[in-house]
């Protein structure tokens, strides 16, 4: 397996992930920023990848716990080289499971936040990379995966007033709201514009475990000036760990 180390976050964390994997994007730092965690705090981040997005976290908040799941086992190998890599393995563990089989049992170890990225093709959908853990990654896995599988998850490992932070593509949304139902409220959706006058293609949704606060539409995020660079508001997140 050939490997390359990249850097996100202004060279503050270090990745070291697969060229024929899941590749750690923009997608994974903005995610991060989304969680309103707080020094203290436990994180689950389902599908976790190399680590990306909880790495991302620990590098902005202080003295968290972290579990990171992910259902390929030499994508976890990685994250836990990573988790060395970035001087936060004392905190950090992880398990390599299906998350529709993933479970914590005792109430009293479920955790105040959690974060997902879930593969953004359905499987069927879309033409399978030859490259099986990049096909992982993408969705073409297991065509019974579903969104409410991700939320499902999220909902059974977090405690009550617990946040989810997830982000999809933007057509997406409608699903993922069903998906959380009743179980959640105060659920905020965040559209991320490429540029001013161009629609959303992700979107980072927002909610809390049994609350019953109305849902609300963020003003969202400009990610890209016109002349192509990153805005001030997603330079501030992208480089110095600002939170959305």
């Amino acid at each position: 397996m050939t490997k390359e180390i990249i850097t996100v976050l202004d060279g503050a964390v270090r990745l070291r992930q697969s060229e024929d994997g899941f590749r750690t994007c923009v997608d994974s730092v903005l995610l991060a920023a989304a969680c309103p965690i707080k020094s203290g705090q436990s994180l689950l981040d389902i599908g976790c990848g190399v680590g990306g997005a909880m790495f991302c976290v620990a590098q902005r908040v202080a003295d968290i716990s972290i579990c990171g799941v992910d259902v390929v086992a030499s994508v976890i190998d990685l994250a836990k080289e990573n988790a060395e890599l970035n001087a936060a393995a004392a905190h950090c563990e992880f398990e390599c499971a299906d998350i529709r089989r993933f479970r914590v049992t005792d109430p009293a170890d479920r955790y105040d936040h959690v974060v997902c990225n879930p593969p953004y093709m359905e499987d069927g959908k879309h033409l399978r990379s030859p490259k099986e853990k990049k096909a992982i990654a993408h969705g073409n896995v297991d065509q019974d995966v579903s969104i409410k599988d991700w939320i499902d998850c999220a909902f059974n490992n977090m405690k009550p007033g617990g946040s989810l932070s997830v982000i999809h593509r933007a057509d997406q949304t409608d699903k993922i709201i069903q998906a959380m139902g009743k179980r959640f409220g105060a659920i905020e959706i965040i559209p991320l514009w490429p540029k001013i006058g161009v629609d959303a293609k992700r979107v980072i949704i927002r909610a809390i475990k049994d609350r019953k606060t109305p849902s609300m539409i963020r003003s969202g995020l400009v990610l890209h000036e016109n002349d192509g660079g990153y805005t001030k508001g997603a330079d501030l997140i992208l480089k110095s760990a600002m939170p959305l």
